[in-house]
């Protein structure tokens, strides 16, 4: 794989394929990618608020001539980094699954504005939220909703490059997409892939994560533009399985001997992933896979998980 420079900005793949990248990559900090054949365009997700799309749309178009006019949008899954930019390119087909249609209707950022103004007296969780969201600005988003959704898989076509479109949730969330150009061997692969950060599972079960995986590496990428952090390679994608697994592995030997969830998340070895940043979140990965264990089919309590990740990170 060529080297890419882990800068913020956009970064020619070749063959007018694109990667725009905000590293660190920590909490709302995520990539996006454009895809260009002639005038024909499609752009894999939009940022956290409307200052960083825009500024994201400015540096394409100048770069891109043919990014002043986005046919088609892709968000890869729910969370916000990765939609609530849709307003500012509402002119365009906007493409998710079913299922994360449905849940950016359940996570609108006036949630995220309330949480984030609600903490006044916890001043634990206020500091880490701060320090997590106090950057973005959620005022002046409109929610805006995919034009068109699918289960499954759907095949597009930007000019004569082939795209598809493969649903692999629910595992970060409940309708998890990769975006696959074949002629290209580039994969985008949304909040699958966190590389040199801690993934953070709110939906799962992990069996499906660990299958997403296995599926990026069956499609044999050679470029693989992650959802948080640098361009990577197969490499990443391994990477990213072992963390599951081993979590998976340690979580489940404390659920056994009795533990709760927050124990077994405070007394797992981080050992060789200890560099990795947003070490916090294991938290909501270990609850995540107790409410599997158990059978629990209720959705994450985010706040809560929130205040555990607070103490847990200060």
């Amino acid at each position: 794989m060529a080297s890419f420079a882990y800068t913020r900005g956009l970064h020619d793949l070749g063959n007018d394929l694109y990667a725009y990248l905000q590293p660190p990559g920590t909490w709302g900090l995520s990539n996006a990618g454009l895809i260009v054949d002639g005038q024909a365009t499609l752009l894999v997700d939009t940022l956290f608020d409307l200052k960083l799309t825009g500024e994201m749309l400015e540096t394409m178009k100048r770069a891109v001539p043919a990014a002043s006019q986005i046919d088609t949008v892709v968000n890869t899954h729910a969370n916000g980094d990765h939609c609530y930019g849709n307003q500012l390119v509402a002119n365009a087909q906007i493409i998710a699954s079913e299922q994360a249609a449905i849940e950016m209707q359940e996570d609108p950022p006036e949630r995220l504005r309330t949480l984030l103004s609600q903490t006044a007296n916890l001043p634990q969780l206020q500091r880490f939220l701060q320090r997590a969201f106090g950057a973005f600005d959620f005022s002046n988003i409109t929610l805006t909703l995919p034009t068109r959704t699918f289960s499954g898989e759907l095949t597009l076509h930007v000019g004569s490059k082939e795209v598809r479109l493969i649903e692999v949730g629910p595992a970060h969330t409940r309708g998890d997409i990769i975006v696959y150009v074949p002629s290209e061997r580039v994969v985008f692969s949304g909040d699958i892939l966190f590389i040199g950060g801690h993934p953070i599972m709110w939906a799962g079960p992990t069996a499906n994560w660990l299958r997403a995986c296995d599926l990026i590496l069956q499609l044999d990428p050679e470029i693989i533009v992650p959802g948080h952090g640098p361009i990577t390679d197969q490499q990443g994608v391994k990477e990213v399985k072992g963390y599951l697994q081993y979590i998976y592995d340690e979580a489940r030997r404390r659920y056994e001997a009795g533990m709760s969830a927050l124990e077994a998340a405070r007394d797992i070895p981080l050992d060789r992933y200890a560099t990795w940043t947003d070490g916090e979140r294991i938290v909501a990965n270990v609850a995540a896979m107790y409410r599997e264990f158990s059978g629990d089919q209720s959705q994450p309590e985010k706040p809560l998980l929130f205040a555990s990740m607070a103490a847990l990170a200060s």
